[in-house]
């Protein structure tokens, strides 16, 4: 393989391991802000219990996630020298708004949120939690807005030319908010609801199965459901929103999402398939005219199919990125469906007594995560052959001295690693599992045996 695919490899292992962690934290950070809140509220200790659990599982997933995420900015420098020159300006401009709005409330409540628990008052505890929570947004936010960039540029200009060549910001507004960025960021958003929601599930219906915490799970799993219900649904209509706006900026992109070819015919919307590029079509089960009606509300207008497009700008894995893209999109079904159902069973008060619907959502724990991959792969490979859509190709963008054997060698480097760090984090979150959550404090709370014995006695006087 030649420099450019392997660093294309390299880039997307190194970020698809990256990205196991901050949709968690993002995710936990909600629940934990739930959970701090109806503390404060019902004074209930078993609130209070909950969120001091979930807060150890919390500093696990921050602190790989940030570890993991420094790789990624040396690999702009080595890999993409081009890439990074070019993109530069940009880049800058949003990563350091990053630090100033992201990282500087993170790490000024994450010291709070870990170590002041019985140094600071409830309140102020809260406010560290929400703060934490709202900083891992803050930082998605110019993560997203940057990459959003990538695939609709605006609120630029180019200066110099040939290898010199970079864009240079002219509204910076402009380029937060350039045409994709909002849509995105919502859908990435909700996706770390999922994400973060559904550990919570898998954990305390794992509790509930074992008869472990039973009391204090069925809270936790009441507030996660919640909160995955109501983000499974918002993720149906971001993900139509987002669609909509790859259809209007990206065209080919959306046309490779779907398998359609011909501009001049109707767009099916395939539930499953396989993409045929020899012969041009997708054989599989399909909606006849599906895709027409979602973007036009109608069954027969055309839309833009990828023979629209100079065979060079065309997406080429077709293949990959219709399967990415429809795997995404069935997980998304099939989580609608389940907290639904399981939203319907809690409301008829027999939410715990089905023991397979507990089963299901202790597994259920890997589907948000499979769909943030593949939506993420499907949005990044529809996206070339450019890495700047329209203006820098993805062959352009790559350092000009560095070989082929230096990035295999590094692909396997960071194998071992990735491995060894992903094998620590499965141990350590196992301990933290296997242990619980500490309910000594719920018995302080509780009152003795003798002293209920002497309540009664005087009752009875």
């Amino acid at each position: 393989m030649d420099v450019e695919i392997l660093s294309r490899i390299q880039f997307a292992l190194t970020i698809s391991f990256h990205y196991i962690y901050p949709p968690l934290s993002i995710g936990l950070g909600l629940v934990m802000v739930f959970m701090e809140g109806l503390y404060l509220k019902t004074k209930n200790p078993e609130y209070h219990v909950l969120a001091r659990f979930w807060t150890k599982i919390f500093a696990i997933t921050f602190g790989i996630g940030v570890a993991t995420g420094i790789v990624m900015e040396f690999e702009f420098g080595t890999n993409w020298a081009t890439y990074s020159r070019y993109v530069g300006d940009v880049f800058g401009s949003a990563l350091a708004a990053e630090g100033i709005f992201a990282f500087a409330l993170e790490s000024g409540f994450l010291g709070i949120l870990l170590f002041g628990w019985n140094r600071v008052s409830p309140k102020v505890h809260f406010i560290a939690t929400l703060g934490v929570w709202l900083g891992s947004m803050f930082s998605a936010i110019w993560i997203v807005v940057a990459n959003s960039w990538q695939q609709t540029p605006a609120g630029y200009h180019i200066v110099g030319e040939g290898l010199n060549a970079r864009a240079e910001i002219t509204d910076f507004w402009a380029m937060v908010f350039n045409p994709s960025s909002v849509d995105r960021l919502t859908h990435v958003w909700i996706g770390a609801f999922l994400a973060g929601a559904f550990l919570v599930l898998s954990v305390h219906a794992y509790y509930i199965l074992k008869k472990r915490h039973v009391e204090i799970s069925k809270k936790a799993f009441r507030i996660a459901l919640a909160v995955a219900t109501v983000a499974s649904l918002s993720q149906l209509f971001t993900g139509h929103r987002s669609a909509d706006g790859v259809a209007e900026n990206q065209p080919a992109k959306l046309a490779a999402l779907e398998g359609h070819f011909d501009s001049l015919a109707v767009a099916d919307m395939y539930v499953f398939g396989w993409v045929d590029k020899e012969d041009q079509e997708v054989k599989g089960l399909k909606v006849p005219g599906g895709l027409s009606f979602l973007l036009h509300q109608d069954f027969e207008t055309p839309v833009t199919g990828l023979n629209s497009f100079p065979e060079d700008e065309r997406p080429t894995a077709l293949n990959a990125i219709f399967q990415f893209y429809h795997i995404m999109v069935a997980i998304g079904m099939f989580l609608i469906a389940l907290t639904l159902y399981a939203s319907i069973q809690w409301w008829r008060g027999k939410l715990f007594d089905q023991k397979w619907l507990l089963k299901i959502f202790v597994i259920s724990v890997l589907l948000p995560q499979v769909a943030n991959q593949v939506g993420w792969f499907a949005a990044e490979m529809g996206r070339q052959p450019w890495v700047v859509y329209g203006l820098l190709r993805t062959s352009d963008a790559l350092s000009k001295v560095v070989t082929a054997n230096q990035v295999l060698f590094s692909i396997i480097l960071f194998s071992i690693v990735y491995t060894l760090l992903f094998a620590l984090f499965i141990y350590m979150m196992n301990k933290k599992i296997q242990n619980g959550p500490d309910e000594s404090e719920l018995r302080e709370h509780r009152p003795r045996q003798k002293d209920m014995s002497l309540i009664f006695d005087k009752q009875n006087q």
